[in-house]
């Protein structure tokens, strides 16, 4: 299948497409004129790599996660240890995120002006 066909069949733009071959995380093969050419499991590859992205992962630790997570055969302790991982990176963000909302409740609180 073509880019554009892939495109709609996944709701991911071209340009999406291109950056993940680029990261390694898709492959095509290239037709004549240069185009690119996609199996059809690149349907359920792109629907994964986006399920990754909206989960806070980078294109990197995806890169490094994804065959794990696409065929069960090969799935191991290190694929839930280096998803964990990345829970806590995630779950210390949103604290700091927590902290920094405080800081600004506050001084919004302290600053705002009062109706007489």
């Amino acid at each position: 299948m073509r880019i554009g066909d892939l495109s709609a069949a996944t709701g991911a733009s071209a340009r999406s497409l291109r950056y993940y071959e680029e990261q390694g995380l898709l492959t095509s093969e290239r037709g004549t004129g240069g185009q690119r050419h996609y199996p059809l499991a690149a349907v359920e590859r792109v629907a994964l790599i986006r399920t990754l992205l909206a989960a806070g992962l980078s294109t990197g630790t995806i890169r490094d996660v994804l065959p794990c997570v696409a065929d069960e055969e090969i799935r191991t302790p290190w694929l839930a240890a280096r998803l964990a991982e990345e829970l806590r990176r995630i779950e210390a963000q949103m604290a700091d995120l927590r902290h920094t909302h405080d800081i600004l409740a506050g001084l919004v609180d302290r600053y705002a002006v009062k109706a007489a």
